[in-house]
């Protein structure tokens, strides 16, 4: 119950605009990225819509668009560069929950620390149940927590990453979670039933916490 009034409070001050502003882009350094982006067209959008309507409909408008993002997701990929492109490109139905439109997150970042963005900050992604209204994707090319973290240039270029989101939208260190933290942020809501407990494994919470360390490191904006 707890969570779920957090989530209507800030719900609510985002509809009456009272929610604390956005940090002014800039005030972090922009790390390098390429714009690779994935097919988001008019009938994506569509269905993203129609997603925000099944999975949050009691809270908010159906929209395919990010609004104000509060939580920033951190994911491996568990694949090759290239597979997880094609499986986010390609709008079918998602393997797990046979939705539409596919899955897809924001940025990838490759084992050599090259930043891809895959999709607009102001278009919202399927990566997290519970979150995507309001949650920002960044996945790892990987196959383990330990892999990603004990890698120099990717963890650099994710920390980097991050630290510039964090700034531009304002969203504390503590919002910054693992995939397998996701049941736990205050912002999770979820409209159907079967999926209120879904979550994924990857980025646990002591893993987390080596991370959010690291990221606090780099001071603030």
């Amino acid at each position: 119950m707890l969570k779920w009034l957090m989530s209507v409070a800030a719900i609510a001050a985002m509809a009456l605009g009272t929610h604390a502003p956005a940090v002014a882009a800039g005030t972090a350094a922009k790390p390098r990225m390429v714009w690779d982006p994935i097919p988001f067209g008019p009938a994506r959008e569509a269905q993203m819509a129609a997603y925000v309507r099944r999975h949050y409909g009691s809270f908010m408008k159906p929209t395919w668009r990010l609004v104000d993002p509060h939580v920033i997701v951190i994911h491996y990929t568990d694949a090759s560069y290239s597979s997880t492109f094609n499986t986010f490109a390609n709008d079918v139905p998602d393997s797990e929950l046979h939705e539409l439109p596919a899955t897809c997150a924001h940025f990838v970042i490759d084992a050599s620390g090259v930043i891809h963005q895959l999709v607009s900050l102001q278009t919202m992604c399927r990566h997290t149940v519970g979150l995507n209204w309001t949650a920002i994707g960044i996945e790892h090319v990987g196959f383990s927590d330990a892999q990603v973290l004990g890698d120099t240039r990717q963890m650099r270029s994710s920390l980097r990453l991050v630290h510039w989101l964090q700034c531009r939208f304002n969203i504390q260190t503590r919002n910054v979670i693992g995939h397998a933290e996701s049941l736990s942020s205050p912002y999770h809501h979820e409209d159907v039933p079967s999926l209120r407990t879904q979550t994924h494994s990857d980025f646990v919470h002591r893993d987390m916490q080596t991370y959010r360390a690291r990221l606090r490191h780099l001071g603030g904006c």
